[in-house]
């Protein structure tokens, strides 16, 4: 959410900021809608003070007698009273709107996001590890006779429909061994704060962190309102909505693992083979929440967290900074994470890593306390996935697998798995 003062002093400035996002000005209209607020609630005011004015002035004209006075005063009284109920109202609903409007903007980009239309024009940072090299066609995840039959679509589509998947027998357990791989890292050598959450949210979390009201079509509601989070960003984040921090308490580093659900509306035919793109998915999340001056610094030490898991997993993968076309609602600066998927030939997405500033704090009014005693000031939020672990087990099935079928699991999960090291048939080895 914006600054309406800082629209005003600037709305130039805005407007331009708007423009490499590819959006109209909207300046304008929010300053009329303020303006429109700020009269109203300025008439409400003066029409509350000639009502006490009169109020006070009505007792001296009955004690002295003076009857038609009285009732001009009484008159006004209830004019003014009415005029002030009225004005209350207007303003009621134009700061509703205007709350409304402002809810509907994404965040302002940095200066040093490059400009873009779409994904084409994100820009590479650098790259990690080699891509591996094989004397036979490396295959897709899906298609691995190591995997075998425990990756199974045709029983979850029997169960849930398309886009997703039941795993069992080993390949479930190196799913389980890399999320434990990855909070064993924040905690232990990141110093993340594990916690674990609801996956159910009120409406007010999804407004605070952007999913509401835009993108509601990309998540799922039950019947009785709540929401299934699309990320623990959600829940991490709201920890801070509604509070007044001690600046001697930042930064704030968290990190869940959840479930996660995506409708994936605007996505029909994308990715529908194998696993790369479900419904429901798990993904260890990562959340600082910290002074404002910090956030860039923040920003850098968080994505270099998520990289630690790829490296110890011994995965290629490129770094990008994402476009002003491809940068997400309520990011300033958003890096990207792509691992290196032999059966595609390419690099994939497995880490979004953002700056928000204070966007999502001002949604959800979470502030702090300056230690120099000044007055409270909205934090600074930042998030990124510390992995997705679906799209983990992906990578360490394709990058590991032999001539034969079979995969060479990464050395950093052997102690979670028992010291096996291979995936056979589904079958640890």
């Amino acid at each position: 959410m914006h600054d309406i003062r800082a629209i005003r002093e600037n709305p130039e400035t805005f407007d331009a900021a708007l423009a490499r996002r590819g959006l109209e000005p909207m300046s304008a209209q929010i300053l009329s809608i303020d303006e429109a607020r700020r009269k109203a609630i300025q008439t409400a005011e003066e029409a509350k003070a000639e009502q006490n004015a009169a109020s006070k002035q009505v007792g001296a004209a009955k004690a002295a007698g003076n009857d038609a006075e009285f009732e001009r005063l009484r008159a006004l009284v209830a004019d003014k009273k009415a005029e002030v109920a009225a004005m209350q109202t207007e303003a009621g609903a134009k700061d509703a709107e205007l709350r409304d409007l402002l809810m509907t903007i994404p965040n302002i980009v940095l200066d040093e996001v490059p400009q873009g239309a779409d994904e084409d024009d994100n820009v590479e940072i650098r790259k990690w590890g080699d891509v591996p090299s094989y004397s036979f066609a490396p295959k897709e995840h899906y298609e691995l006779s190591g995997v075998g039959a425990n990756m199974d679509f045709e029983v979850a589509a029997k169960l849930s429909g398309s886009r997703f998947v039941a795993l069992r027998g080993g390949v479930a357990r190196v799913h389980r061994a890399l999320a434990q791989y990855m909070l064993d890292l924040h905690v232990d050598t990141h110093g993340l704060v594990e916690n674990i959450t609801p996956v159910l949210v009120r409406d007010e979390a999804m407004l605070g962190t952007g999913q509401l009201p835009k993108f509601s079509e990309d998540s799922y509601q039950t019947t009785n309102g709540w929401w299934l989070i699309p990320t623990a960003e959600v829940t991490l984040t709201n920890f801070a909505s509604g509070e007044v921090w001690d600046e001697a308490t930042l930064p704030r580093r968290y990190v869940a693992h959840t479930n996660c659900f995506r409708s994936e509306a605007g996505s029909a035919g994308k990715d529908t083979s194998g696993m790369l793109r479900q419904h429901q998915f798990e993904k260890v999340e990562m959340v600082t929440i910290c002074h404002p001056e910090k956030a860039i610094e923040e920003h850098e030490r968080m994505v270099t967290c998520a990289e630690a898991v790829l490296e110890g997993l011994g995965l290629p993968y490129r770094r990008i900074i994402l476009c002003t076309g491809d940068i997400g609602f309520g990011a300033q600066k958003t890096y990207d994470l792509e691992v290196w998927l032999p059966g595609q030939n390419t690099y994939r997405e497995i880490s979004s890593v953002s700056t928000c500033g204070q966007f999502q704090a001002r949604r959800m009014n979470g502030r702090f306390k300056p230690a120099d005693g000044g007055k409270p000031e909205f934090l600074a939020t930042l998030n990124g996935s510390g992995l997705a672990v679906g799209r983990c087990l992906i990578a360490v099935l394709e990058n590991g697998q032999q001539e034969d079928g079979s995969v060479v699991l990464p050395e950093a999960l052997h102690p979670y798995l028992g010291g096996k090291t291979k995936l056979v048939e589904g079958a640890l080895v």
